[in-house]
């Protein structure tokens, strides 16, 4: 359920490559006098295919404002997140990201394997723009949860550049 952003007149060119998944909506309901009052609470995730991600959540009383106000969300956040680093189409080395009670495994695979992931996990790494990982979920599958840990692995990612650099060695 990926959309590209549309050319905007007051946006800046860079802005028009995101792209929105919308992860899970949920139902809360209140129950007043007269019955039960609904609302709705939406979580989205935006990337720019290029190595940036981040999340929103939003919340509404209709399904379509809490997705536009999540979206909002993450396209403010995602300018702000630093870029990941990629090797290719697959990241440079296995890392576990955590949050909460869910751990995320995320694991580099060959060229063709594709993004073996559950619902969460496989928005967050095709926002990023990662086409070939395998990731295993232990504990909590609580899709907030989820999307945050994964970008939590994301972020931990090193080139060996970096690592050299870090380290102040010769390779």
């Amino acid at each position: 359920m990926a959309r590209e952003r549309g050319d905007k007149g007051d946006r800046d060119s860079r802005d028009n490559a995101l792209v929105d998944f919308v992860v899970k909506i949920r139902r809360s309901a209140c129950v007043v006098k007269g019955g039960r009052r609904f609302s709705f609470n939406a979580l989205v995730v935006v990337g720019d295919r290029k190595g940036r991600v981040s999340y929103g959540y939003g919340k509404a009383n209709e399904v379509p404002p809490a997705v536009e106000k999540a979206i909002k969300e993450g396209e403010g956040n995602v300018n702000r997140q630093k870029k990941i680093s990629l090797r290719g189409s697959t990241i440079p080395h296995r890392v576990i990201g955590k949050y909460g009670a869910s751990k995320v495994i995320l694991v580099p695979a060959g060229p063709g394997t594709g993004v073996k992931a559950g619902p969460g996990v496989r928005e967050v790494l095709q926002a990023c723009g990662v086409s070939n990982i395998l990731t295993k979920v232990h504990g909590s599958t609580n899709p907030l949860n989820l999307v945050k840990a994964t970008i939590n692995g994301l972020l931990q990612l090193r080139t060996r550049e970096e690592v050299v650099a870090l380290r102040g060695v010769a390779v």
